[in-house]
């Protein structure tokens, strides 16, 4: 029993001397049960919406005080007139319209009601849902308050119009989400599996010092995997298209070229974890639990960034994936062009470039 102890004790040792074994027992659940906890929930939080009030009495004005000290939305900007509403919705950040008709208040007193109509952009059916609800909660208790001191019963009317997905078909979040998933970790898990063989077998550091440069090298690895990863974007696309009836209403050749973009970036990424990952297992660890909970947590794909707190938000704007989604759906459902989406589009190529130029310089030192 003693010699039994004594093993015992070696192996404690050796646990808590490896710090990767430490980490994998006791960092990755906490990390997991917070971005749990905090990423997934149906409730919504600071949503960006805009306001077009053709009337601007004080009713108006008083409902739209209520809504904007709601935690639940933020007032980001004021319309003019109801074609900017189309424009506000292709910038991507606002997620609803309040569109007051005119002569609201006057309309209350002597006609007894008044439309207030609630504009969501629907190419995420379970948020436009939920703020159409949360709108028409505040209306209703606004309502209430106003009938307590009167005998005629005034009537707040919310029209819910739903844009770009008015029939709140589910595929047409789940299609850009499933889609950007297959093509990060395809992408990323095979070039790092790639390079980590390379490296396990030994014959990495004989390429490395070949009369080929490391850039040129890193580069040869990739493209094979940019061609078959695009061949995967293809059958993606067609089944969407053919089989869920996934609308692309923009430019087919725009949304080819991001896709491009962004298999890169993840090949990309897939190149920076094998410069750490010293064998294909270890790669494929890191890729597998280090990509897919952020990707399908933190990008938007299922639960809107908005509602996370701010520390989860501000992570999130390092993941691929959700500037990727963005674009997917202003293509595929708003028929937006570059001029929208420029901003996601230099976030990719300055992330692909940062990935490489890391990866090739770390692949410098392992030579030195």
């Amino acid at each position: 029993m003693k010699r039994f102890i004594g093993f015992i004790k070696k192996e404690f040792y050796h646990i808590f001397r490896d710090r990767r074994s430490l980490f994998i027992l006791f960092g990755m659940p906490i990390a997991q049960i917070l971005l749990f906890g905090f990423a997934i929930t149906n409730e919504i939080n600071n949503v960006d919406i805009a306001i077009l009030d053709n009337s601007k009495d004080a009713t108006t004005q008083e409902i739209i005080n209520r809504i904007s000290s709601s935690k639940y939305f933020s007032v980001q900007q004021y319309l003019e007139r109801g074609a900017d509403i189309e424009s506000a919705f292709k910038k991507g950040k606002i997620k609803a319209v309040l569109n007051f008709e005119k002569d609201f208040s006057q309309k209350l007193i002597k006609e007894g009601s008044a439309t207030v109509q609630i504009i969501t952009d629907a190419t995420d059916p379970n948020t436009a849902n939920t703020i159409s609800n949360y709108t028409s909660a505040i209306l209703q208790k606004y309502q209430q308050e106003l009938n307590k001191s009167i005998t005629v019963a005034y009537q707040i009317v919310p029209q819910t119009r739903m844009v770009y997905n008015p029939e709140l078909k589910s595929v047409f979040m789940f299609v850009p989400g499933v889609m950007t998933i297959i093509l990060m970790l395809v992408s990323a898990m095979m070039t790092s599996i790639s390079i980590a063989k390379e490296k396990e077998l030994g014959t990495m550091e004989i390429l490395l010092v070949s009369p080929l440069k490391p850039f040129l090298v890193i580069i040869g690895k990739v493209v094979p995997y940019i061609f078959l990863s695009v061949v995967n974007a293809v059958i993606i696309i067609v089944l969407s298209i053919s089989i869920f009836k996934m609308p692309v209403q923009g430019s087919l050749f725009l949304l080819g070229a991001e896709s491009v973009l962004f298999i890169i970036t993840s090949l990309a990424l897939g190149i920076l974890i094998s410069t750490v990952a010293a064998t294909q297992q270890t790669a494929m660890m890191i890729s597998l639990m280090g990509l897919m909970l952020p990707v399908i947590l933190l990008s938007g794909f299922i639960f809107p960034i908005s509602s996370m707190p701010v520390p989860l938000q501000l992570i999130s704007n390092i993941i691929p994936a959700k500037w990727f989604i963005i674009i997917l759906k202003a293509i595929m459902l708003k028929g937006v062009g570059i001029t929208y989406i420029w901003k996601e589009t230099l976030i990719l190529l300055g992330m692909t470039i940062f990935f490489i130029g890391v990866s090739t310089k770390k692949y410098k030192i392992r030579l030195e």
